[in-house]
């Protein structure tokens, strides 16, 4: 049997994730810089022309676009770091689920980020611009349009780990699908929450746009378990 690991091991464990990842997000931080200008064309082919307010803008908005594009490259390794870090308080037969939760994370945060690209992106974009007139014209900064693609991408990507959180809640039998039906008010309250907190702006549009998504995946994740609970029932019986 496994060493009960103490608190100070715990933390030991958690200290040198934590170091591996940050090492992992600074290399291929370097490694994005490389092509920040091929990355730039691609993200502001929806707004147009973009502009910088000051010397130094447009040498810091590369540095931070290769931070976000060095993030999501090193997310497959930091996922897996979470999971192997969370694989201490499994059962030695729930440690195989390690490597297939890193991918799938993985995989739901690019599907998460994708939806909020080509499609959120765009609505949030074209209604926001629609305040404009005559007299009041966009001038928008590049950093202030970066900050603002950054927030909703990666808000998306983690959101979308709702059903993976909630199966394995599920598997180590913390939540089942009764008490989720019976919590989906507060969901959806709470989904709205979520979306007013992790949207980069105060208006309805945004917060709906991601509250939505959070609705849909919560349900999606009560059929899941549903199907995990039958599955689980007819092994048992």
């Amino acid at each position: 049997m496994d060493r009960p690991l103490s608190v100070m091991d715990h933390l030991e464990e958690l200290r040198n994730r934590i170091l591996f990842s940050l090492f992992l997000i600074i290399l291929c931080t370097a490694l994005a810089y490389s092509f920040v200008q091929q990355i730039m064309s691609f993200l502001v082919r929806s707004i147009g022309t973009l502009y910088f307010m000051s010397p130094t803008e447009a040498f810091w908005v590369q540095v931070k676009l290769a931070l976000f594009v060095g993030l999501y490259c090193a997310l497959p390794f930091i996922f897996y770091q979470i999971w192997k870090f969370v694989e201490i308080g499994l059962k030695q037969n729930e440690r195989k689920y390690v490597l297939p939760l890193s991918i799938a994370s993985f995989i739901l945060f690019t599907l998460g980020g994708a939806f909020c690209y080509f499609f959120v992106i765009p609505v949030a974009v074209r209604f926001l611009l629609s305040y404009g007139s005559s007299t009041l014209l966009p001038l928008i900064s590049v950093s202030k349009y970066l900050s603002f693609i950054g927030c909703l991408v990666f808000a998306f990507g983690f959101t979308f780990q709702l059903p993976l959180i909630l199966m394995f809640l599920a598997r180590v039998g913390l939540v089942t699908c009764a008490s989720l039906r019976k919590f989906r008010r507060f969901a959806v309250l709470g989904s709205f929450i979520i979306g007013a907190a992790l949207t980069p702006t105060p208006d309805m549009v945004n917060q709906t746009l991601l509250a939505l998504p959070i609705i849909v995946l919560y349900e999606m994740s009560i059929w899941l378990i549903k199907i995990f609970e039958k599955k689980k029932e007819v092994q048992s019986g």
